[in-house]
């Protein structure tokens, strides 16, 4: 998985692409307690994100759950496959996804 990632002011812009599973959950972990810092706004990409597996959605609750004491993190470009896992699973109600 790439991570690339984008610092404006107190927005963070992360785009994704590859998978998100067990291999890459802890580097998707890692970089965002490391950049998150007091930013009010989280953004995420998933133009390029293929697969998201249990893994990566317990990063993202961690994230969501941070960025919801702080200000709002938002899931853009979701392709139909993790469209289908977020229902699925009901991350859908919980995530913010445009």
């Amino acid at each position: 998985m790439d991570i690339s990632k984008n610092q404006t002011d107190k927005s963070l812009d992360i785009a994704l692409a590859g998978r998100l599973d067990t291999t890459t959950a802890p580097k998707l972990e890692a970089e965002l307690k490391q950049s998150i810092g007091d930013n009010t706004e989280l953004n995420l990409d998933f133009a390029k994100l293929e697969y998201i597996s249990s893994a990566g959605l317990r990063v993202l609750l961690a994230a969501q759950k941070v960025m919801n004491r702080q200000g709002k993190m938002v899931i853009r470009n979701v392709n139909d496959v993790i469209s289908e896992v977020f229902e699925v699973t009901g991350f859908s109600d919980i995530l913010t996804i445009e």
